[in-house]
């Protein structure tokens, strides 16, 4: 039996609106409907192809030995990051703080609903690929009046009872439901990496305020040890001056000096107050009910091996960059749902039921009726809305690509200024730490000097100065440290792929399920749908 297949395809701007196909047999001419989704196919962007975060060659080890939290930290390439990662700092008390954050924080509860919101806006949208079916029952009493029939007949009182089923159903023949439920996907996908970036936000915040806590209790215990040694020193200036070995400008230089440095406590204090409120909001609590542990940077260990993920897996790892590519799937979507609203409307019905004047006969014989239809609707003029539409959604997907464009920038960024910044905190450290070492030596022998008369008052007061100055440096230097390598977890996705499995450190390569299919690059010169359109024009 020879058999003819005729098919072609009708497009709309370049995206395909319906394929017709016709199989011509011995038999009667068949005819087919094959729908396709109109508007563009959502594709991947690809990773960038760069194959380091900076311009400059990463140092396999950055080290600040010989001085406080010295620790040298060595760089790991391709190490996969544990979702836990504030675990590798072994504090108790700050895995317990994240604990309460992760269970009690408002930020990431709301972030939870909005991911279940948009889970179940998902299913709903799976519902409009199948047939409605309703029921419905009606009971009335009415009554005619005579002057109904011309005054032929008196009035009448009855009852109409009603039973029907009702089918509806819309196929889907040009894809604008199936881009539709494509949307509400990507939207949910969307959510849910926004809830991972709230985590890591999360995460990364709390361990941050205990480490600048931990910054604030360092200094004060620095600044009040330094007022403790010129308490001490004016005794000695007040002893000197009634022995008459200084003049009494000596003893009110060394009470400037003391004054002035208790005036650097209220702001420490002030500021650490508020870090402490900072963290009990963080954990879901009222500033009245500060967190129970306080941390200090001697209850800190410094890690000492640090991931270095692969810029090609960043776009996988950081969650932002995802939740922005999602929504560059719905946007892409979008495009479609508009395109559908400018084709053709076809909608399928049946109702079947039965009418009575009793309910006892309702289901008797001769009550029942039935009823099939299809409709076809096209708007004709509109003037130019449903184009125009279609152009929105197109300016739309322009803007999120140039969103995502620069998230995937920002990432990188961010990794690039974490990783110099390692760099330069153990080279400040070391700095630091010998500055106040050699302030500290300063200072004791310019004390010896000043009490044989070798060197003046002034210059007791200016190694007072310095010793002050270096210690509070080198609180802050061993803080930034702890800081900025919280940073870098954080910068590289913070390991929200491996939460709910422990993984071990010694893993030599993220595990990130399978790699995506290659798709344009990053830095490729595309055309963007509303750019295509215009040049077929």
């Amino acid at each position: 039996m020879n058999v003819f297949i005729i098919s072609f395809q009708i497009t709309v701007n370049g995206y395909c609106v319906v394929r017709l196909r016709f199989s011509l047999l011995a038999a009667p001419l068949s005819f087919m409907i094959i729908g396709c989704a109109v508007g563009p196919d959502f594709v991947r962007p690809t990773a960038p192809s760069a194959s380091s975060y900076d311009s400059e060659k990463l140092p396999d080890q950055i080290g600040a030995l010989g001085s406080p939290n010295g620790a040298t930290q060595t760089f790991v390439h391709g190490r996969d990051i544990p979702a836990e990662w504030w675990t590798l700092f072994r504090s108790p008390a700050l895995n317990k703080l994240l604990e309460l954050a992760l269970a009690n924080n408002p930020d990431l509860q709301a972030a939870e609903a909005a991911l279940r919101a948009a889970q179940e806006n998902s299913a709903a949208g799976g519902g409009s690929f199948y047939p409605s079916l309703s029921a419905s029952y009606s009971s009335s009493r009415q009554q005619t009046a005579a002057a109904a029939s011309g005054g032929m007949a008196p009035s009448s009182t009855y009852s109409l009872h009603n039973a029907s089923v009702g089918v509806s159903f819309v196929p889907d023949v040009f894809g604008g439901t199936r881009r539709t439920v494509e949307a509400l996907d990507a939207q949910r996908d969307a959510r849910k990496f926004q809830m991972d970036a709230a985590w890591l936000a999360i995460s990364a915040n709390v361990v941050t305020a205990a480490i600048h806590e931990a910054s604030l209790r360092g200094q004060i215990e620095a600044i009040r040890a330094i007022i403790a040694d010129e308490e001490k020193q004016l005794e000695v200036a007040k002893q000197q001056f009634d022995l008459g070995a200084v003049d009494r400008t000596a003893v009110l230089a060394q009470e400037a000096t003391l004054a002035q440095t208790r005036t650097s406590l209220p702001a420490l204090d002030r500021q650490l107050a508020q870090v402490r409120h900072a963290l009990s909001a963080l954990t879901g609590r009222l500033p009245n009910e500060a967190p129970g542990a306080s941390f200090e940077l001697a209850s800190l260990t410094l890690p000492t091996e640090l991931p270095v993920s692969l810029p090609s897996s960043l776009v996988e790892q950081r969650p932002d960059i995802r939740a922005a590519e999602a929504s560059l799937h719905a946007a892409s979507a979008a495009i479609g749902v508009a395109t559908a609203n400018r084709l053709p409307q076809i909608t399928l019905s049946a109702d079947v039921g039965t009418s009575a004047n009793t309910l006892a006969n309702l289901f008797g014989a001769g009550t029942g009726f039935w009823s099939l239809g299809a409709g076809l609707a096209q708007k004709i003029f509109d003037a130019g809305s449903l184009e125009h539409r279609q152009r929105a959604a197109e300016a739309e997907y322009d803007a999120a690509a140039a969103m995502y464009r620069k998230t995937v920038l920002t990432a990188f960024q961010n990794v690039a200024d974490t990783l110099r910044a390692l760099q330069s905190d153990a080279v400040a450290l070391q700095a630091s730490s010998a500055s106040e070492r050699v302030a500290t030596d300063n200072l004791n022998l310019t004390r010896e000097k000043f009490k044989a008369g070798a060197v003046s008052y002034l210059a007791l007061l200016d190694a007072q100065r310095l010793q002050q100055q270096s210690k509070v440096a080198l609180v802050q230097a061993q803080a930034q440290r702890f800081a900025d390598t919280a940073a870098l977890f954080q910068a590289l996705g913070g390991g929200w792929w491996n939460k709910g499995r422990s993984l071990p450190q010694s893993a030599a390569q993220p595990v990130l399920g399978t790699p995506e299919p290659a798709v344009p690059a990053f830095h490729s010169k595309t055309l963007s749908p509303s750019q295509t359109r215009a040049r077929k024009q």
